[in-house]
């Protein structure tokens, strides 16, 4: 009895061991294919800071291809994106308070919803492939206009234009602006 006990034990360890790995190598070459970045806006005391990962095109149809039109997407790869602001920031004519965020869009050919949600997940898609986002975790919504680019842009690129300001979302061939006060 004692052996059999014994070598569940092994059986077991070894396997959590060998998960564990998997787990890990997955996780790094997953990072390799989308690499982590952060964009960070500051200004007159106001600082924004998103973390996101950044995917590739590699010659995918991007918009209405790969991410279907009307879907939620968790607007970046691997991990959910975060979205972080030191002060309260009007977008779109509504009050976003201060603190961390999950963001989401919903791109469409024309516009996109922008979403800002309170609850930080721990990877933005579940197994299924479907957007992890709980919507009754939404803080505040905003449409803003889908522009189409001159030049594509092969990889997912969040950055801040501070003549505007705004935060910008392009990839291939579309750009949102989301306005910011």
């Amino acid at each position: 009895m004692k052996k059999i006990l014994k070598w569940t034990g092994i059986v077991v360890g070894v396997l959590a061991v060998v998960l564990f790995a998997a787990f890990k190598y997955l996780q790094t070459n997953t990072k390799k294919a989308s690499p982590e970045a952060t964009a960070e806006y500051r200004k007159d005391g106001t600082e924004i800071s998103v973390f996101y990962c950044r995917p590739s095109k590699k010659g995918r149809v991007i918009f209405g291809g790969l991410l279907p039109y009307g879907k939620v997407w968790r607007t970046g790869a691997n991990e959910a994106t975060t979205f972080t602001s030191n002060k309260a920031l009007t977008i779109g004519g509504k009050t976003l308070p201060a603190g961390k965020y999950t963001l989401w869009t919903i791109p469409d050919k024309d516009k996109w919803t922008v979403i800002f949600n309170s609850k930080m997940y721990g990877w933005g898609v579940s197994f299924g492939g479907e957007a992890s986002r709980e919507a009754a975790a939404d803080v505040l919504q905003v449409e803003v206009p889908a522009d189409t680019l001159a030049v594509g842009q092969e990889q997912f690129l969040i950055s801040f234009d501070e003549t505007v300001p705004s935060m910008v979302l392009a990839w291939d061939m579309t750009k949102v602006s989301v306005p910011l006060k």
